[in-house]
């Protein structure tokens, strides 16, 4: 995985618009003054979040991540938020969200369906900092204009949860219209599940029709660079929480027929089920090292409906506990 993101030049424009220098933002973050001027604008994690501090200190606002994030322009949006406005329904532009946003960058959305909540999560992949409270203030703000302008104002979050401290609550519930919370594990974005089902009244099959292949072409472009084992763990990454893994869904995201699928892995003589196992075991390394999740909250984002079905694995990969393996790699 390519530890590179790339900064579309209409955020230049946004920083203009609301009265930010580009050049004192470059300036801050010890980022060249003439970044901006390429082509191509290409950043590590580490830069794109030294970035955006800068951002946050430059602009005296706490309100600036949401305003950048809130783009009333459509003509400015990326082709990865208008296959999103121009979806069926919320569920269809959450998932088209997730499914475009790894050609841009090493970002994963999580979206994790359970009760009547559905909780969305960005995760930056190659990094161990927390992301700087501002570009969080983006990512929700844009999920949140999509589903907003989507439904023609009917949806709203239900909730937000923040990792920060409690700070400029009446800010962020005048924004989002629901309750926030501060001091959680996660930084979630939490939509009512019911909400999911609704019709996008932006909803535009034709554009999709053009917008959508380019994505897709992209994607298999990106993903055949990859073993099929490496493309089936990275599909198995993005839709185990909170789901049984099923050869059948991971063949489908790639394209393929079942019967090829399980073809291929044999020349390659490894099983989906070895598979399944990989991808387990890499994210639950991840998630104990990276974060503060409950071990349940764990097992349920790696796919398993049993909490102990988890922790008889994890022994079994690790030869001690998920607990003891946390505290001994210091983030107990």
């Amino acid at each position: 995985m390519t530890n590179r993101f790339r900064v579309s030049n209409a955020l230049i424009r946004r920083f203009e618009d609301l009265g930010l220098s580009p050049e004192a933002v470059l300036r801050c973050a010890g980022l060249p003054l003439t970044l901006f001027d390429q082509e191509r604008v290409l950043l590590t994690t580490e830069e794109l979040f030294a970035l955006y501090r800068s951002v946050e200190q430059a602009s005296h606002d706490p309100g600036f991540g949401l305003k950048i994030g809130t783009e009333d322009r459509v003509e400015r949006y990326d082709p990865i938020a208008i296959a999103a406005l121009y979806a069926r329904s919320l569920r269809d532009a959450l998932q088209r969200m997730a499914r475009y946003k790894q050609l841009t960058c090493p970002e994963a959305i999580h979206i994790a369906e359970g009760g009547d909540e559905c909780r969305v999560r960005f995760e930056w992949l190659l990094t161990e900092e927390d992301e700087p409270s501002l570009l969080v203030d983006i990512c929700f703000a844009w999920v949140a204009e999509i589903a907003r302008r989507g439904t023609a104002n009917a949806v709203r979050a239900r909730r937000i949860e923040f990792k920060r401290t409690e700070a400029e609550r009446a800010l962020y519930e005048a924004h989002f219209g629901c309750a926030v919370a501060f001091s959680a594990p996660q930084n979630v974005l939490v939509f009512d599940q019911a909400d999911l089902q609704r019709p996008f009244v932006t909803h535009n099959a034709d554009v999709l029709a053009i917008v959508a292949p380019q994505l897709e072409a992209e994607l298999a472009q990106q993903l055949a660079q990859l073993s099929l084992s490496d493309q089936v763990k990275a599909t198995l990454k993005k839709t185990l929480a909170g789901q049984r893994p099923e050869l059948r869904a991971v063949a489908r995201e790639l394209g393929v027929s079942t019967r090829t699928l399980q073809r291929r892995l044999s020349d390659e003589r490894i099983t989906f089920q070895q598979l399944i196992a990989e991808a387990r075991r890499e994210l639950a390394r991840h998630y104990l090292q990276h974060s503060s999740l409950e071990l349940n909250e764990t097992a349920y984002l790696l796919g398993y409906e049993d909490p102990n079905s988890f922790f008889r694995a994890f022994q079994q990969w690790e030869g001690t506990s998920p607990g003891e393996w946390r505290a001994a790699s210091g983030h107990g």
